[in-house]
Protein backbone atom coordinates (compact mmCIF):
# COMPACT_ATOMS: atom_id res chain seq x y z
CA UNK A 1 0.00 0.00 0.00
CA UNK A 2 2.74 2.48 0.90
CA UNK A 3 4.30 1.81 -2.35
CA UNK A 4 1.34 2.43 -4.20
CA UNK A 5 0.65 5.86 -2.33
CA UNK A 6 3.72 7.15 -2.77
CA UNK A 7 3.59 6.00 -6.65
CA UNK A 8 0.34 8.36 -6.97
CA UNK A 9 1.49 10.87 -5.27
CA UNK A 10 5.05 11.33 -7.54
CA UNK A 11 3.67 9.61 -10.85
CA UNK A 12 2.98 13.13 -11.93
CA UNK A 13 5.77 15.10 -11.71
CA UNK A 14 8.45 12.29 -11.70
CA UNK A 15 6.89 9.07 -13.30
CA UNK A 16 8.15 5.51 -11.46
CA UNK A 17 11.17 7.04 -10.50
CA UNK A 18 10.00 7.03 -6.63
CA UNK A 19 8.45 4.09 -7.06
CA UNK A 20 11.05 2.22 -7.85
CA UNK A 21 13.13 3.64 -5.17
CA UNK A 22 10.42 2.59 -2.43
CA UNK A 23 9.93 -0.64 -3.51
CA UNK A 24 14.28 -1.30 -3.83
CA UNK A 25 14.69 0.06 0.06
CA UNK A 26 11.33 -2.09 0.84
CA UNK A 27 13.12 -5.15 -0.30
CA UNK A 28 16.31 -4.73 1.24
CA UNK A 29 14.55 -3.65 4.60
CA UNK A 30 12.59 -6.91 4.19
CA UNK A 31 16.15 -8.82 3.78
CA UNK A 32 17.94 -6.71 6.40
CA UNK A 33 14.94 -8.42 8.86
CA UNK A 34 14.94 -11.59 7.43
CA UNK A 35 19.07 -11.71 7.90
CA UNK A 36 18.83 -9.88 11.70
CA UNK A 37 15.95 -12.20 12.79
CA UNK A 38 18.34 -15.36 12.24
CA UNK A 39 20.90 -13.59 15.21
CA UNK A 40 21.41 -15.37 18.31
CA UNK A 41 19.59 -13.33 21.78
CA UNK A 42 22.92 -13.15 22.63
CA UNK A 43 24.52 -11.58 19.65
CA UNK A 44 21.95 -8.85 19.78
CA UNK A 45 22.08 -8.35 23.30
CA UNK A 46 25.88 -7.96 23.39
CA UNK A 47 25.43 -5.35 20.20
CA UNK A 48 23.27 -2.85 22.21
CA UNK A 49 25.61 -0.57 23.67
CA UNK A 50 27.08 -0.16 20.06
CA UNK A 51 24.27 0.16 18.38
CA UNK A 52 23.50 3.15 20.96
CA UNK A 53 26.96 4.41 20.39
CA UNK A 54 27.35 4.05 16.87
CA UNK A 55 23.47 6.40 16.82
CA UNK A 56 25.07 8.86 19.02
CA UNK A 57 28.22 9.00 17.16
CA UNK A 58 26.22 9.52 13.99
CA UNK A 59 24.10 12.30 16.09
CA UNK A 60 27.55 14.23 16.94
CA UNK A 61 28.42 14.36 12.82
CA UNK A 62 25.18 15.39 12.13
CA UNK A 63 26.82 19.28 13.83
CA UNK A 64 29.68 18.72 11.85
CA UNK A 65 30.24 19.74 7.84
CA UNK A 66 29.28 16.19 6.97
CA UNK A 67 25.75 17.20 8.64
CA UNK A 68 22.60 18.55 5.81
CA UNK A 69 20.34 21.08 6.57
CA UNK A 70 16.37 20.28 5.48
CA UNK A 71 13.75 21.89 6.28
CA UNK A 72 15.14 24.28 9.08
CA UNK A 73 16.59 21.07 10.81
CA UNK A 74 19.81 19.66 10.60
CA UNK A 75 19.11 15.71 10.51
CA UNK A 76 20.98 14.31 7.70
CA UNK A 77 24.49 12.86 6.46
CA UNK A 78 24.71 13.26 2.54
CA UNK A 79 25.75 9.86 0.63
CA UNK A 80 26.93 8.40 -2.51
CA UNK A 81 24.27 8.59 -5.86
CA UNK A 82 21.79 10.80 -3.70
CA UNK A 83 21.11 8.90 -1.02
CA UNK A 84 21.03 10.45 2.40
CA UNK A 85 21.38 9.02 5.93
CA UNK A 86 18.99 9.81 8.90
CA UNK A 87 20.83 8.80 12.26
CA UNK A 88 17.77 10.17 14.45
CA UNK A 89 16.12 7.13 13.22
CA UNK A 90 19.01 4.87 14.30
CA UNK A 91 19.01 6.17 17.88
CA UNK A 92 15.33 4.41 17.99
CA UNK A 93 17.09 0.97 17.54
CA UNK A 94 19.83 1.96 19.07
CA UNK A 95 17.82 3.13 22.22
CA UNK A 96 14.96 0.35 22.20
CA UNK A 97 17.97 -2.44 22.60
CA UNK A 98 20.59 -0.20 24.84
CA UNK A 99 17.23 0.61 27.46
CA UNK A 100 16.54 -3.48 27.37
CA UNK A 101 19.79 -4.49 27.81
CA UNK A 102 20.63 -2.17 30.96
CA UNK A 103 17.05 -3.15 32.40
CA UNK A 104 16.66 -6.57 31.91
CA UNK A 105 18.58 -8.55 34.58
CA UNK A 106 17.48 -6.83 37.41
CA UNK A 107 14.04 -7.47 35.50
CA UNK A 108 14.46 -11.14 35.62
CA UNK A 109 15.94 -11.51 39.12
CA UNK A 110 11.91 -9.38 39.75
CA UNK A 111 14.37 -6.69 41.65
CA UNK A 112 13.99 -2.72 40.73
CA UNK A 113 16.30 -1.49 38.80
CA UNK A 114 17.50 1.11 41.70
CA UNK A 115 18.95 4.50 41.47
CA UNK A 116 22.21 3.58 39.50
CA UNK A 117 20.13 1.35 36.89
CA UNK A 118 17.55 4.21 36.22
CA UNK A 119 20.05 7.06 36.43
CA UNK A 120 21.88 5.37 33.38
CA UNK A 121 18.70 4.84 31.79
CA UNK A 122 17.84 8.50 31.94
CA UNK A 123 21.16 9.40 30.47
CA UNK A 124 20.24 6.41 27.81
CA UNK A 125 17.21 8.78 27.06
CA UNK A 126 18.62 11.58 27.39
CA UNK A 127 21.92 11.93 25.11
CA UNK A 128 19.86 10.87 22.08
CA UNK A 129 17.12 12.59 22.47
CA UNK A 130 19.04 16.14 23.57
CA UNK A 131 20.86 15.60 20.23
CA UNK A 132 18.14 15.15 18.10
CA UNK A 133 15.66 18.04 19.60
CA UNK A 134 18.90 20.12 19.17
CA UNK A 135 18.70 19.48 14.85
CA UNK A 136 15.70 20.12 16.05
CA UNK A 137 13.48 17.35 15.07
CA UNK A 138 10.62 18.02 17.58
CA UNK A 139 8.70 14.85 16.79
CA UNK A 140 11.58 12.40 16.77
CA UNK A 141 12.69 13.16 19.99
CA UNK A 142 9.06 13.02 21.26
CA UNK A 143 9.49 9.25 20.09
CA UNK A 144 12.63 8.37 21.46
CA UNK A 145 10.67 10.02 25.21
CA UNK A 146 8.01 7.58 24.75
CA UNK A 147 10.10 4.90 24.03
CA UNK A 148 12.12 5.61 26.73
CA UNK A 149 9.17 5.91 29.16
CA UNK A 150 7.93 2.59 28.29
CA UNK A 151 10.48 0.34 28.49
CA UNK A 152 11.79 2.14 31.61
CA UNK A 153 8.17 1.75 32.95
CA UNK A 154 7.70 -1.70 32.15
CA UNK A 155 11.44 -2.56 33.29
CA UNK A 156 10.12 -2.13 36.84
CA UNK A 157 10.58 1.62 37.74
CA UNK A 158 9.03 3.01 41.51
CA UNK A 159 6.29 5.55 40.36
CA UNK A 160 8.33 8.07 41.62
CA UNK A 161 10.63 8.16 39.30
CA UNK A 162 8.13 7.59 36.75
CA UNK A 163 6.46 11.18 37.78
CA UNK A 164 9.82 12.74 37.70
CA UNK A 165 10.65 12.02 34.06
CA UNK A 166 7.02 13.09 33.06
CA UNK A 167 7.91 16.31 35.12
CA UNK A 168 11.09 16.93 33.08
CA UNK A 169 9.44 15.95 29.56
CA UNK A 170 7.13 18.54 30.16
CA UNK A 171 9.75 20.96 31.30
CA UNK A 172 11.42 20.33 28.35
CA UNK A 173 8.90 20.88 26.02
CA UNK A 174 8.03 24.16 27.53
CA UNK A 175 11.97 24.97 27.78
CA UNK A 176 12.01 24.03 23.87
CA UNK A 177 9.31 26.62 23.27
CA UNK A 178 10.22 29.34 25.38
CA UNK A 179 13.76 29.25 23.99
CA UNK A 180 15.51 29.57 20.34
CA UNK A 181 15.59 25.70 20.45
CA UNK A 182 13.42 25.33 17.62
CA UNK A 183 14.06 26.86 13.94
CA UNK A 184 11.49 29.68 12.62
CA UNK A 185 10.15 26.66 10.40
CA UNK A 186 9.77 24.77 13.49
CA UNK A 187 7.77 27.25 15.29
CA UNK A 188 6.09 28.08 12.69
CA UNK A 189 4.33 24.75 11.91
CA UNK A 190 3.39 24.39 15.46
CA UNK A 191 1.74 27.86 15.08
CA UNK A 192 -0.40 26.96 12.45
CA UNK A 193 -1.75 23.75 14.11
CA UNK A 194 -3.07 26.53 17.19
CA UNK A 195 -4.14 28.68 14.34
CA UNK A 196 -4.73 27.40 10.84
CA UNK A 197 -5.09 30.79 10.01
CA UNK A 198 -2.53 32.80 11.08
CA UNK A 199 0.26 31.76 8.47
CA UNK A 200 -2.48 30.79 5.25
CA UNK A 201 0.18 30.75 2.49
CA UNK A 202 2.70 28.90 4.63
CA UNK A 203 2.53 26.53 6.95
CA UNK A 204 -0.97 27.27 7.79
CA UNK A 205 -1.84 26.28 3.61
CA UNK A 206 0.22 23.14 4.24
CA UNK A 207 -2.59 22.02 6.90
CA UNK A 208 -4.90 23.36 4.91
CA UNK A 209 -4.83 21.23 1.53
CA UNK A 210 -4.17 18.24 4.05
CA UNK A 211 -7.53 18.49 5.56
CA UNK A 212 -9.27 19.41 2.34
CA UNK A 213 -7.98 16.13 0.61
CA UNK A 214 -9.08 13.20 3.30
CA UNK A 215 -11.95 15.63 3.51
CA UNK A 216 -12.87 14.98 -0.15
CA UNK A 217 -12.14 11.84 -0.21
CA UNK A 218 -15.17 10.70 1.32
CA UNK A 219 -16.48 7.28 2.12
CA UNK A 220 -15.08 5.88 -0.72
CA UNK A 221 -12.28 8.23 -2.23
CA UNK A 222 -11.56 9.34 -5.70
CA UNK A 223 -10.15 6.47 -6.78
CA UNK A 224 -6.25 5.18 -6.60
CA UNK A 225 -4.78 8.03 -9.16
CA UNK A 226 -7.54 10.10 -9.23
CA UNK A 227 -7.72 12.63 -6.17
CA UNK A 228 -7.40 16.10 -7.74
CA UNK A 229 -4.87 17.72 -4.91
CA UNK A 230 -2.94 14.43 -4.97
CA UNK A 231 -2.42 15.01 -8.79
CA UNK A 232 -2.45 18.36 -8.51
CA UNK A 233 0.47 19.13 -6.27
CA UNK A 234 -1.25 20.78 -3.71
CA UNK A 235 -0.29 19.04 -1.10
CA UNK A 236 3.57 19.68 0.20
CA UNK A 237 5.80 16.50 0.96
CA UNK A 238 3.24 14.13 0.15
CA UNK A 239 4.93 11.08 -0.65
CA UNK A 240 6.46 11.28 3.19
CA UNK A 241 5.07 13.35 5.80
CA UNK A 242 1.44 13.37 4.15
CA UNK A 243 1.44 10.29 2.38
CA UNK A 244 -1.86 9.08 4.37
CA UNK A 245 -3.78 12.23 2.56
CA UNK A 246 -3.08 10.62 -0.32
CA UNK A 247 -5.04 7.21 1.13
CA UNK A 248 -7.53 9.54 2.53
CA UNK A 249 -8.48 11.24 -0.49
CA UNK A 250 -8.01 8.27 -3.42
CA UNK A 251 -9.08 5.32 -1.28
CA UNK A 252 -11.77 7.07 1.36
CA UNK A 253 -12.42 6.40 5.20
CA UNK A 254 -12.63 2.89 4.32
CA UNK A 255 -8.87 2.63 2.70
CA UNK A 256 -7.64 4.94 5.09
CA UNK A 257 -9.11 3.52 8.22
CA UNK A 258 -7.59 0.14 6.81
CA UNK A 259 -4.06 1.34 6.20
CA UNK A 260 -4.26 2.34 10.08
CA UNK A 261 -5.86 -0.86 11.17
CA UNK A 262 -2.71 -3.09 9.23
CA UNK A 263 -0.17 -0.66 11.21
CA UNK A 264 -2.53 -1.55 14.40
CA UNK A 265 -1.92 -5.11 13.51
CA UNK A 266 1.87 -4.78 13.71
CA UNK A 267 1.77 -2.94 16.59
CA UNK A 268 -0.61 -5.55 18.47
CA UNK A 269 1.49 -8.35 17.27
CA UNK A 270 4.94 -7.39 18.30
CA UNK A 271 3.07 -6.47 21.80
CA UNK A 272 1.69 -10.04 21.97
CA UNK A 273 5.48 -11.57 21.13
CA UNK A 274 6.89 -9.29 23.50
CA UNK A 275 4.48 -10.91 26.09
CA UNK A 276 5.21 -13.90 25.40
CA UNK A 277 9.03 -13.53 25.99
CA UNK A 278 11.10 -16.28 27.78
CA UNK A 279 13.60 -13.00 29.55
CA UNK A 280 13.04 -9.63 30.26
CA UNK A 281 15.43 -8.45 27.36
CA UNK A 282 12.96 -10.00 24.90
CA UNK A 283 9.90 -8.52 26.23
CA UNK A 284 11.77 -5.01 27.14
CA UNK A 285 12.89 -4.97 23.35
CA UNK A 286 9.05 -5.58 22.03
CA UNK A 287 7.44 -3.19 23.85
CA UNK A 288 10.21 -0.53 22.87
CA UNK A 289 9.74 -1.13 19.52
CA UNK A 290 5.49 -1.64 19.64
CA UNK A 291 5.89 1.87 21.65
CA UNK A 292 7.82 3.63 18.99
CA UNK A 293 6.04 2.36 16.31
CA UNK A 294 2.56 3.21 18.06
CA UNK A 295 3.46 6.56 19.27
CA UNK A 296 5.11 7.34 15.48
CA UNK A 297 1.81 6.32 13.30
CA UNK A 298 -0.52 8.45 15.91
CA UNK A 299 1.47 11.50 15.03
CA UNK A 300 1.82 10.98 11.48
CA UNK A 301 -2.16 9.99 11.45
CA UNK A 302 -2.99 12.88 13.79
CA UNK A 303 -0.87 15.74 12.14
CA UNK A 304 -2.24 14.60 8.62
CA UNK A 305 -6.34 14.85 10.32
CA UNK A 306 -5.21 17.97 11.90
CA UNK A 307 -5.57 16.47 15.68
CA UNK A 308 -1.85 17.30 16.53
CA UNK A 309 0.96 19.76 15.17
CA UNK A 310 2.84 18.79 12.36
CA UNK A 311 6.04 17.38 13.39
CA UNK A 312 7.73 15.65 9.79
CA UNK A 313 7.05 12.06 10.89
CA UNK A 314 6.99 9.40 8.43
CA UNK A 315 3.98 6.93 8.35
CA UNK A 316 6.49 3.92 8.90
CA UNK A 317 6.61 1.18 6.38
CA UNK A 318 4.49 3.51 4.71
CA UNK A 319 6.26 6.49 3.53
CA UNK A 320 8.86 7.24 1.07
CA UNK A 321 12.28 7.56 3.56
CA UNK A 322 15.03 5.35 2.63
CA UNK A 323 16.62 5.37 6.34
CA UNK A 324 12.98 5.30 8.30
CA UNK A 325 12.18 2.31 5.98
CA UNK A 326 15.06 0.51 6.83
CA UNK A 327 15.05 0.75 10.39
CA UNK A 328 11.34 -0.17 10.60
CA UNK A 329 12.39 -3.25 9.06
CA UNK A 330 15.25 -3.83 10.95
CA UNK A 331 13.17 -3.67 14.19
CA UNK A 332 10.84 -6.19 13.06
CA UNK A 333 14.06 -8.49 13.03
CA UNK A 334 15.49 -7.55 15.81
CA UNK A 335 12.06 -8.31 17.93
CA UNK A 336 11.99 -12.14 15.99
CA UNK A 337 15.65 -12.31 17.12
CA UNK A 338 15.02 -11.40 20.92
CA UNK A 339 12.31 -13.86 21.13
CA UNK A 340 13.45 -17.33 20.35
CA UNK A 341 14.09 -19.15 23.20
CA UNK A 342 16.48 -21.78 21.55
CA UNK A 343 19.03 -19.36 20.33
CA UNK A 344 22.26 -18.14 21.96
Amino acid sequence: MGALLVWSATVRTAGDAYLVRHLVTAAVGLVVALLVSRAGRGQVWAAAPWVWAAAVVLLLLVRTPLGATVNGARSWIPLAAGFTLQPAELAKVGLALALAASLAAGLDRASDPGPRRLAVAAVLVGVPTGLVAAQPDLGTALVLLALGFAVVLVGGAPRRWVLVSVVVAAGAAAAAWTTPLLSDYQRARLTAFADPGADPLGAGYQTAQVRQAIGGGGLWGQGFMAGPRTQGGFVPFQLNDFVFSVAGEELGFVGAAGLVVLLGVVVVRVLVVAARAEDAFGRLVGVGVAAWLAVQVVQNVGMNLGLLPVTGLPLPFVSYGGTSMLVSWLAIGLVDATQDGHRS
